[in-house]
């Protein structure tokens, strides 16, 4: 007993440092967020925002609403059409093992080292001839394409820990797959369809390179684009900067919080077999 508790307090010390380490630069966003532009190259700087403001929020009022709204747009479209195509994907390479299915997966595998900037590229070229650049549809379906591929693996490692029996009493009782898998699978997928939709949103919600690609010419741009343009060559407004980010990151961490329970349980599913 007293040997392990001064181990026990010395891993508590590394964890909190390394916490801190880690939270720092969220605690220094936020302080800068409050600190007027003639404090900003106080040297040393100032650890605590002694006569802060708040026309960095302001800024946020007054010229970044509408980016906010672009972005819940966009991360909304993106997690109902994410799960609206990997969901039946997922059941598909899981419960119906179509020929090619391992190739499949190892292909979506394969998808997700692709680098953005090439596809953007490719998107650009296609969107352009389709007449969707610098549109809402196009930026979610480019942001799609990210979720896609990580949502298609999750789905089909959850619902493969899915019973056969649990499918073989709905067809007993008349089900087709369409039916089965509408009022059968889905209910019980609620982990794995929360977790897709925290990463498909989160993912849409801090992408830059499609929007400064797809989106950087047209009206409705989000809330990435909002604060680049903040940034000039002989000007650069970082207290409205910073508070953009503080803003634009509380929906992302709201959505941690409330669902990490969920996303826990829906990203192991799947990695242990009875």
């Amino acid at each position: 007993m007293t040997t392990s508790t001064p181990r026990a307090w010395w891993k508590t010390g590394v964890g909190l440092v390394l916490t801190g380490l880690m939270l720092f630069p969220v605690y220094w966003m936020i302080n800068v967020s409050f600190t007027r532009d003639q404090d900003m190259r106080a040297s040393p700087p100032h650890l605590f925002p002694t006569n802060g403001t708040l026309d960095g929020y302001r800024a946020v009022l007054d010229q970044q609403l509408p980016y906010l709204g672009t972005s819940f747009l966009v991360g909304l479209g993106t997690v109902a059409l994410t799960v609206a195509l990997a969901a039946p994907a997922g059941y598909a390479l899981a419960k119906l093992r179509p020929p090619g299915g391992p190739a499949l997966s190892f292909v979506l595998l394969i998808a997700q080292m692709i680098p953005g900037i090439i596809m953007a590229m490719g998107f650009y070229a296609i969107f352009l001839t389709l007449g969707v650049l610098n549109t809402l549809p196009g930026l979610i379906l480019a942001d799609t394409t990210l979720a896609v591929p990580f949502a298609v693996l999750i789905f089909t490692a959850f619902m493969s820990g899915i019973p056969d029996e649990l499918l073989q009493a709905a067809v007993v009782d008349g089900a087709g797959q369409l039916r089965t898998f509408w009022s059968v699978v889905l209910p019980v997928s609620r982990n794995s369809i929360v977790t897709v939709s925290l990463f498909a949103f989160l993912w849409s919600w801090s992408d830059f390179i499609f929007a400064s690609t797809l989106a950087g010419g047209g009206d409705h741009q989000p809330i990435t684009l909002g604060i680049y343009h903040y940034i000039g060559n002989n000007n650069q407004q970082w207290n409205a900067i910073m508070a953009t980010a503080v803003v634009a990151s509380i929906p992302a961490a709201v959505l941690l919080i409330l669902a990490q329970r969920y996303v826990s349980m829906g990203v192991t599913a799947g990695a242990v077999k009875d």
